[in-house]
């Protein structure tokens, strides 16, 4: 149950000491830090593991039968911390450079973004429980059964988009590594 924006304060806190060790490196340096360098790679590669996590984690949680590790609302924030820190993370890798691939790989990380925030919003309408689980009232029967539609309705978009974002991510990096290990 999302009560409150504690996930999204984490990932505010976790972006501005992001964006600290950003500028240092811009300060030290006099230059953007390259997307092929060390500092860049590694906020392309952990920025991924985060948007990796964001999916399969959160994803196998929520479909697991077997296994129940933990209630599904500290999943639900893990997801979101981790879908908005990772992004963040990968939009630095760019060296705010936005050409071919990785320029349409970007373009959709930030189309899933907002579309998650999107989602975020429809979730919070739906009156639950403390467990997560939708309250059952005859008052707000149409109420819930309209934001259970706009959720479906926004899962159709927003999946497919992801799928969409991991096929572009890989074969950027894929690219990457070919072009700028394999061929030197």
């Amino acid at each position: 149950m999302l009560r409150t924006n504690r996930e999204l304060w984490f990932a505010f806190f976790a972006a501005v000491m992001i964006t600290g060790i950003y500028l240092l490196i811009v300060y030290l340096t006099r230059a953007i830090p390259p997307a092929g360098e060390l500092f860049g790679h590694s906020l392309g590669i952990l920025g991924f593991l985060l948007i990796l996590m964001t999916e399969t984690l959160y994803s196998l949680r929520k479909r697991s039968r077997v296994a129940r590790w933990g209630k599904m609302s500290a999943w639900l924030q893990f997801h979101i911390f981790t879908g908005l820190v990772g992004p963040y993370m990968v939009l630095l890798h760019t060296s705010w450079k936005f050409n071919g691939l990785a320029g349409i790989t970007t373009l959709l990380t930030v189309v899933i973004v907002f579309s998650g925030f999107i989602g975020r919003y429809i979730y919070t309408r739906i009156p639950r429980t403390m467990d997560g689980l939708e309250i059952q009232n005859a008052l707000s029967e149409e109420a819930l059964r309209q934001a259970r539609r706009l959720m479906s309705l926004w899962h159709t978009v927003h999946i497919p988009i992801g799928m969409a974002l991991f096929v572009a991510a890989f074969v950027h990096m894929g690219a990457a590594l070919y072009y700028a290990t394999f061929l030197k």
